[in-house]
């Protein structure tokens, strides 16, 4: 027998995630991050082997992080060879992109910088927006995801419903995150800083805390294609 009430609350949890690129200073505190990847956990794994492995930043090795990784961006900016020193350990994105996916994409971009203000020729704007991501956009907390590269790619779709789980159950609690792949090419920076045992793989960063409901980013509504458009009936 469904539960009305019950599908109320996890439809709701999962329509009202998004992206938040601005977050208040509100604290989190550790009990709740506790709480919260105690549910995530419950995530589904191919033979429960549970690839997931998760370091949580918050307060001074938050920012001590935030600022090494802000100056090697800063200095890619000033020297487009440096560049070559922070490459993905995997290929996020497809290295030749077609349509429909790259129309996705510059739709996505452009609808968040022209949003803003930005325009195609700011460069000190958009690389400005872009820094925010280093900056996780303000959140307090700051959680990065590895895997032990021993796994294999079906263990990333795993790794992809934990992520999941932790944004709804984020949001059943008042929270908002903000997944974040832009992280993983300055892999070399950040698992030695968070003591990152031998061989970790980065999996990406995310934001997380209380989103700033005043600031203009957090009303971004990104489309989302027609059930019909993607689904098949097969007779």
């Amino acid at each position: 027998m469904t539960n009305p009430t019950n599908v109320a609350v996890v439809d709701h949890a999962i329509t009202s995630r998004m992206s938040a690129r601005a977050f208040t200073q509100q604290a989190v505190s550790r009990e709740l991050i506790t709480e919260i990847l105690q549910v995530a956990s419950r995530a589904p794994s191919g033979t429960n082997t549970q690839p997931w492995k998760v370091y949580v930043l918050q307060g001074l090795t938050r920012d001590a992080l935030v600022d090494k990784v802000c100056a090697a961006h800063e200095a890619m900016r000033a020297n487009p060879e440096v560049a070559k020193q922070y490459t993905e350990q995997y290929d996020y994105y497809p290295t030749q992109w077609v349509s429909p996916y790259i129309d996705r994409r510059r739709e996505n971009g452009w609808s968040l910088y022209g949003l803003l203000g930005i325009g195609k020729a700011d460069k000190d704007r958009m690389h400005e927006q872009q820094q925010r991501n280093f900056k996780f956009f303000d959140a307090p907390v700051g959680l990065m995801f590895t895997i032990d590269p021993i796994m294999g790619r079906g263990s990333l779709l795993d790794y992809g419903m934990f992520i999941q789980n932790i944004m709804i159950a984020a949001r059943a609690r008042g929270l908002h995150t903000c997944p974040q792949a832009a992280w993983n090419g300055f892999h070399s920076i950040i698992l030695p800083h968070i003591g990152a045992g031998e061989g970790e793989m980065m999996v990406c960063g995310m934001a997380l805390g209380y989103a700033d409901a005043g600031d203009k980013v957090n009303t971004l509504v990104t489309p989302r294609v027609p059930v019909d458009e993607f689904t098949h009936w097969v007779a």
